[in-house]
């Protein structure tokens, strides 16, 4: 490959921005190359090679071929693999995580943070493809055999974003290897450097050629062609909505298998009994991860009347000692937002609830003139009727409001076509179960932040998806199941 890496500030490189097709590094050559920027001050870090049409179809022809023989490789081999692949995210953590922070934007503690934990991944699923079973079922008749298997869908077409670059693709990729099928992802262009990385720790783990191909472009070109090719059989997305939407309604007109991770809109419901200043404190800390650009990330806060106003004064105290700057400064809390456009976006979710009645306890601000820096931001009396209660911000703001009865919450909490996630505090063991009960979501954590691990499935109901990601459900989406019956004579 001859892509020359960037020198940053630091005097260390950025990584070597490539497509990895069949086993082989592609860079320029020719191609139309995109700059990815550094969001904190807008430097050039290096630049993104596209894939032509000849690209894309080298690629899925790659990852057709190293199908006929990777599904039939052992699961042991497979384990071996991912299990390798942990152990060389954790030896890189520190270099990947600290590209991550410049092409992304988040602190480099959360970074490294996230490589980490991706390690986690792809061990659990080393460990769960040992573990596809089929299944005999006894015959009504003598001298018949049925039987059960689980077979690998084929070729998958993966999109991920670029919020947790590493985390989403590494999701997919190990899902798909382990079940025995063969991946064609494109990652995120604002963010590449992680999934080149990523694509790196496989080869180097001996994934054999055409098992994962990595592809860079523009998005709906990219996933036009890919979710059209009859090679692809299964597609997986992590995204916003409307786009997911468009996608599964092109891979459904081909009757193809999709798992789709979409948006959300966090409800976080404080009970009267609820531990009210831990609460606060940890809400504190979610919310702002990733500069609130996290997909389960709380969204709209419904406190009960009679504490909101200590929950309010606490969260408020939290948020005023969040340093925003640059990822790479040890003392940054909360990073800037991974694109410039997302800053007036934000401004008009602030003028929407304040026109509606909103107060602006704190933020509500770009912070600087350089680089996508907004301030924390705390707003307080949003109506429902506000944007910022309909529309996930997927970023640093935070609106709380008050409830008063239970039936009333719920009914605000399910008030949208979405369900991701969504939090619940309380003392109160009889209404944790009936919050759980009532509330419409994939995914809901009690009294604590339980949310994305390895060993837990991951994904939401309504509009926010399809599937499931992680746990013993993580390959569902990759395996077909084929039933066989012979009569022995």
């Amino acid at each position: 490959m001859s892509t020359e890496p960037m020198t940053v500030s630091d005097g260390l490189t950025y990584e070597k921005l490539a497509l990895f097709i069949d086993g082989q590094w592609k860079s320029g050559e020719g191609r139309t190359e995109q700059e990815v920027t550094n969001p904190a001050d807008g430097s050039v870090l290096g630049r993104l090679p596209h894939a032509s049409q000849h690209d894309l179809e080298a690629a899925l022809a790659a990852a057709q071929k190293a199908f006929g023989e990777w599904r039939r490789t052992s699961p042991l081999e497979r384990a071996r693999i991912l299990r390798r692949v942990a152990e060389l995210a954790r030896e890189r953590a520190e270099l990947i995580g600290r590209n991550i922070t410049l092409d992304q934007g988040k602190p480099l503690a959360e970074a490294i943070a996230e490589v980490r934990v991706c390690a986690d991944h792809a061990e659990w699923h080393a460990e769960e493809c040992r573990r596809i079973y089929g299944r005999l079922i006894a015959p009504r008749v003598p001298g018949v055999r049925q039987s059960v298997t689980r077979e690998p869908v084929g070729v998958v077409a993966a999109f991920t974003p670029w919020n947790f670059p590493f985390n989403q693709a590494i999701r997919k990729i190990a899902a798909a290897l382990g079940a025995g099928c063969t991946i064609v992802l494109k990652g995120p262009e604002d963010s590449p450097s992680a999934v080149v990385a990523l694509a790196r720790l496989f080869d180097e783990a001996g994934c054999p050629p055409g098992c994962v191909n990595v592809v860079w472009g523009v998005p709906a070109e990219i996933s036009d062609f890919m979710i059209r090719s009859p090679y692809v059989r299964k597609i997986s997305f992590t995204g916003s909505v409307a786009v997911g939407k468009q996608l599964a309604a092109m891979a459904g007109a081909q009757m193809k298998r999709v798992t789709m991770e979409l948006g959300g809109h966090t409800p976080v419901i404080v009970f009267p009994d609820a531990d009210v200043d831990s609460a606060a404190r940890l809400l504190v800390q979610q919310k702002f991860r990733n500069a609130g650009q996290v997909c389960v990330a709380p969204t709209r806060f419904y406190v009960h009347e009679k504490v909101y106003d200590r929950f309010v004064a606490t969260f408020l105290g939290e948020v005023g000692r969040i340093k925003v700057g640059h990822g790479l400064d040890p003392a940054t809390r909360m990073g800037p937002l991974a694109h410039e456009r997302r800053l007036s976006s934000m401004r008009s979710f602030v003028d929407d609830a304040t026109s509606s009645g909103a107060h602006v306890e704190c933020g509500g601000e770009r912070v600087g003139l350089t680089g996508s820096f907004f301030a924390p931001t705390v707003i307080t009396g949003v109506p429902e009727s506000a944007q910022l209660m309909k529309v996930e911000p997927f970023g640093p703001i935070a609106p709380i409001t008050r409830f008063a009865e239970f039936d009333e919450v719920m009914a605000r909490a399910n008030g949208l076509p979405y369900g991701l996630a969504a939090a619940v505090f309380t003392g109160s063991a009889s209404i944790a179960q009936a919050a759980a009960t009532a509330i419409e979501s994939g995914m809901v954590t009690i009294n604590h932040w339980g949310l994305g691990l390895a060993e837990t499935p991951f994904g939401g109901v309504k509009e926010s998806g399809v599937g499931s990601e992680g746990g013993t459900e993580t390959f569902d989406g990759y395996l077909v199941t084929k039933f066989v019956t012979e009569l022995h004579r």
